[in-house]
């Protein structure tokens, strides 16, 4: 059955770890017939939620006109949305962490976005898998609480240097991550 998948990303390097994971993810899941919007938070104007809750109230997901608004109606309409990202000092970088928290504004505004699959990309440079713990548990956490279920991790140690994920399997986790959706 194909689906909406959603994916957004972290880091501002193209050519990174991430991103090489997050193609080999996309790759595998429009093999399988899904259909894969692509949004790069780094790239984006997302701001900070300011938490005003007038969510929705202007006919647009944030009161505050940035490109949250135009993530917003993917979300909605999606079945799985999978969040890709680079660890950045024991954390989820900013540029994707603004979109995180302005998923608040479904909540906010009411909007029924239960029963979504839900799924990390994520590496870092150092090889103890724990530093991943600042990624891994904020999404999780938040998945639960507006009930999108985990469908899948890809998390890959020792990674910084573009083409290092090369060394490790996990572009070949992240392409059977999408037999998981």
């Amino acid at each position: 059955m194909s689906k909406k998948i959603v994916v957004i990303t972290g880091s501002p390097r193209k050519a990174g770890n991430s991103f090489a994971m997050t193609d080999a993810f996309i790759k595998a899941a429009q093999a399988k017939g899904h259909t894969v919007t692509r949004f790069d938070a780094a790239m984006m104007n997302v701001g900070g939620c300011r938490a005003c809750e007038t969510c929705f109230k202007s006919g647009k997901a944030c009161s505050f006109d940035d490109d949250f608004n135009k993530i917003a109606p993917a979300v909605l309409e999606a079945d799985a949305v999978v969040f890709t990202m680079p660890v950045y000092w024991y954390s989820i970088p900013a540029q994707i962490k603004a979109v995180i928290d302005k998923l608040y504004s479904f909540c906010v505004a009411g909007k029924d976005i239960a029963g979504k699959e839900c799924a990390l990309i994520a590496c870092c440079e150092e090889d103890d898998l724990t530093v991943l713990d600042g990624v891994r548990i904020p999404i999780e956490r938040s998945a639960a609480l507006i009930k999108w279920q985990i469908v899948g991790e890809v998390l890959v140690p020792g990674v910084l240097n573009t083409g290092d994920i090369e060394k490790t399997d996990g572009c070949r986790q992240a392409a059977a991550l999408a037999d998981k959706i």
